[in-house]
């Protein structure tokens, strides 16, 4: 068990090294990208699966409560948050539409989608960035695998760089808990 341990933290480490070496730049855009949106009072459309919906659930819970510091409230919206419409959307539809169908109906020109797939390659994520795209939109993607569909899609990409997706969701709370950190700088 022990080695398992260490052979866990030393995966961690080698994730978080690559971030630190290859990502600051892009958290400093993806932080000005959302500062700009919010200052137009804009929104932040948030999607991804699994664990990756679960962040996009603790983000918009920090920009719509707070992060450190009591401020105004920020406009971010957890697309996978209201389960009637997410099941009805895949029941009448399909799964691939639960997002994209949202998008179509909430979003406009100048807000943002900010799209996590540690796969880079989900249908239904892919589906929304596509609508997202038609409505003039940029895209923050996060993603786990380099070279990815969602990356090639998107304005601003994150790539934890990893094959393990609990090691690329390590990066990307490390990334967002940052960018909630600068933009509380701003408000």
């Amino acid at each position: 068990m022990i080695k398992k341990v260490v052979s866990n933290i030393e995966a961690h480490k080698k994730v978080i090294d690559y971030f630190e070496a290859n990502s600051v730049e892009t958290v400093v855009r993806i932080t000005n990208l959302v500062l700009q949106t919010f200052e137009k009072n804009n929104t932040i459309y948030l999607c991804g699966n699994g664990g990756s919906n679960a962040d996009c659930q603790h983000l918009a819970g920090e920009f719509v409560g707070r992060y450190h510091k009591n401020r105004q409230p920020l406009p971010a919206i957890a697309l996978s948050t209201d389960s009637a419409l997410v099941t009805c959307i895949g029941n009448d539809y399909s799964f691939d539409e639960i997002f994209s169908r949202q998008v179509e109906a909430l979003a406009r020109e100048g807000d943002v989608l900010w799209a996590f797939s540690t796969s880079g390659n989900s249908p239904n994520i892919l589906a929304a960035a596509e609508v997202a795209k038609q409505k003039n939109m940029q895209i923050i993607a996060f993603t786990g695998r380099e070279n990815s569909k969602l990356e090639a899609m998107a304005d601003i990409c994150l790539c934890a760089a990893s094959d393990h997706t609990n090691n690329s969701q390590e990066v990307h709370e490390l990334a967002y808990h940052i960018v909630c950190d600068l933009i509380d700088d701003n408000y």
